[in-house]
């Protein structure tokens, strides 16, 4: 299993959440789209040549984000990241996947 996380604004949560799940993240067993989310603030300074959904260029921001976690198979995961980068307010999302040990990979 791969772990996505990404941080959104508290207000595109439930659509960044929502593409994940349609793209096949957050399934786990008998269950859709699982996440996990969690509060807390982005900080930020567009550059010059970036096109903020949030600030103005050269300006330093704080703003009400989440932290959205889910797993994801392997081989569903590019597309989970590419669906939720899409579906992201932000010219430049910050997010990361790592994998994930089950119990049936610790023997």
């Amino acid at each position: 299993m791969i772990v996505i996380v990404c941080f959104a604004p508290e207000e595109a949560a439930d659509t960044v959440r929502a593409a994940l799940a349609r793209a096949g993240a957050g399934a786990i067993g008998e269950y859709t789209a699982c996440s996990f989310t969690s509060p807390g603030e982005g900080r930020f300074t567009p550059s010059a040549g970036a096109h903020p959904a949030i600030g103005q260029a050269g300006t330093a921001e704080v703003v009400a984000e989440v932290r959205i976690e889910c797993v994801c198979t392997r081989d569903r995961a590019g597309v989970a990241v590419r669906a939720m980068l899409e579906a992201h307010p932000y010219e430049e999302p910050a997010y990361h996947c790592y994998e994930a040990l089950t119990l049936q990979d610790l023997g």
